[in-house]
């Protein structure tokens, strides 16, 4: 079962660290290397959330989203999406874009790929942040039967009975990242693209809730969607991969600025192994053995979207955000193992009393 999940990874991957020695020598292979362990430690909370919404889709759409979504998380967001917010901030055509990215330079050199990039920073931060912020708020704000940390999640599940609170808070966080975080001559800017990054979560949410067979259909049974229902959620993966991978993209050009090279180590070698943790998630019905795992994911969300607005003013190493990432899941999953032992004790007690 492992080799046959994650056996394409390791081939993509041999791949590419291959194309990045014959690209770049030993240096290119390294950081090829290095750059691929950073996708998937910032990216493992990401696996987490997929396989969340993955396992409520039919067998048809979530072999979509594992092969043409993955396509499109490894050449749009990877490779195209830097390209386009290169062209589009400097006034550049696709092919001066294309030209710009392969001449490299310096991230602080001014007119270079990297620093026009850099320069897009705190746009792209908060864009991303309030969307996983908004997330992270409405996951938080829900009533559960099941809490991981109960000490806080219930008393903000009742405060969430507040309507819309999610949005009131994404709002005064933007204006707070605007007023505190922006450079000079930038809080125009990080306030609009975090009003963006709000909009578009509140859209593809509100687009997928309308076509949720559960929502509709009535019963407590969970419905397998198709159809409409699928394709919402199928977008909703993507611009959510979307975010996630902002902050992956940006901190890349702090170890490299060659396009090549990035796309190696985060498209295919990173990118891939998300979609593999995925597919042993949802395969092996992970998150319903292991409970929290999903809390965890979402508390991570939190944390990164926290970071990421922080990064439109402070420097934030890539590595501090994959630890803080990988440690609520670590947490989670640790928790989950002791309740599952105490329920299995519980049943045992259970079962000697009656006899």
């Amino acid at each position: 079962m492992w080799l046959r999940t994650f056996g394409g990874s390791l081939a993509v991957t041999a791949v590419g660290l291959v194309g990045a020695y014959l690209y770049a020598g030993p240096a290119g292979l390294a950081l090829a290397a290095i750059l691929g362990v950073l996708e998937l430690t910032l990216s493992f909370d990401n696996a987490v959330v997929n396989a969340t919404v993955l396992k409520t889709m039919s067998a048809f759409w979530q072999k979509l989203f594992l092969t043409v979504g993955i396509l499109i998380a490894v050449f749009g967001m990877r490779l195209a999406f830097p390209l386009l917010v290169v062209g589009v901030t400097a006034g550049l055509s696709p092919t001066s874009a294309i030209s710009l990215a392969m001449e490299g330079g310096d991230p602080h050199t001014p007119g270079t790929y990297g620093y026009i990039l850099h320069d897009a920073h705190p746009a792209i931060a908060a864009f991303g942040g309030i969307f996983l912020l908004t997330l992270f708020c409405d996951f938080i704000f829900e009533r559960r039967e099941i809490t991981w940390m109960g000490w806080v999640e219930r008393p903000l599940a009742r405060i969430g009975q507040l309507e819309q609170l999610s949005i009131a808070v994404s709002l005064l966080v933007i204006a707070v990242a605007a007023l505190e975080f922006a450079p000079e001559g930038k809080s125009t800017t990080v306030v609009v693209s975090g009003v963006f990054g709000l909009l578009t979560y509140v859209l593809v949410k509100a687009l997928s809730s309308r076509f949720d067979p559960d929502k509709h259909g009535g019963g407590s049974t969970l419905k397998v969607k198709v159809g409409k229902a699928a394709f919402m959620s199928f977008l909703y993966l993507e611009v959510l991969d979307a975010t996630f991978s902002f902050d992956g993209v940006v901190g890349a050009f702090a170890i490299t600025s060659d396009p090549i090279i990035i796309a190696i180590g985060l498209g295919l070698i990173g990118a891939m192994f998300v979609r593999s943790l995925t597919v042993f998630l949802v395969r092996q019905r992970t998150l319903e053995e292991y409970v929290y795992l999903e809390h965890g994911a979402h508390w991570a969300i939190g944390a990164l979207a926290v970071l990421l607005l922080g990064t439109i003013k402070f420097e934030i190493p890539e590595l501090v955000t994959g630890l803080i990432g990988i440690s609520f899941i670590l947490l989670a999953f640790v928790s989950s193992v002791v309740r599952n032992r105490r329920a299995t004790a519980a049943d045992r007690s259970l079962e000697n009393a009656g006899t």
